[in-house]
């Protein structure tokens, strides 16, 4: 079986290309992941000397985790589901709160086969960014494919929209090299 890098070199590239990006910065990145399974945190630490700009990585699957390991509120996951921007964004706060990174980024969504609904179909993936003194980025994609295919286009999905976000972030005048305590 071919590992993560000969099976997802697109993703992994994403990943460099953003750890090139967050040390160019002297930033650092958490992640907070739920149906990517920690397929992010795995291609940013693909390569020797990823811990310049990886700090840490959340793998939280269950509604209980976001909770405990993020602080997602219970009634916003009562009100709006877990595959949904509200809890994406929250996710991406924890993540950021709850390391010494300033940047994060949170995926949540249905990569199948089960779990949908009919407002939430297969391929339903919710993100969320966020960054030191920055508003939060929120959006919601229809991913198309089976599991595998919606899982690597999410956490494709998620890098590249973070190093996008990073440039403007890192570059205010107003935002330097700070921890996140």
């Amino acid at each position: 079986m071919p590992d993560d890098a000969e099976r997802l070199p697109e993703v992994v590239d994403a990943a460099l290309a953003l750890g090139h990006a967050l040390r160019a910065c002297g930033w650092m990145i958490a992640t907070a992941e739920s149906c990517t399974g920690g397929a992010i945190a795995r291609a940013l630490t693909e390569v020797g000397g990823a811990s310049d700009w990886f700090e840490r990585g959340f793998v939280t699957y269950s509604d209980q985790a976001k909770i405990d390991l993020l602080g997602v509120s219970a009634d916003t996951l009562a009100a709006a589901g877990a595959v949904s921007e509200a809890v994406a964004g929250q996710m991406a706060d924890g993540a950021l709160t709850r390391s010494r990174a300033q940047l994060a980024l949170a995926v949540t969504g249905i990569a199948g086969p089960g779990g949908a609904t009919p407002d939430k179909p297969v391929g339903t993936v919710c993100f969320g960014w966020a960054g030191i003194d920055a508003a939060p980025v929120t959006e919601t994609l229809a991913l198309a494919g089976d599991r595998s295919a919606v899982r690597r286009a999410a956490a494709l999905h998620a890098l590249r929209r973070a190093q996008q976000l990073l440039v403007g972030w890192a570059g205010r005048s107003d935002v330097g090299s700070t921890t996140n305590s």
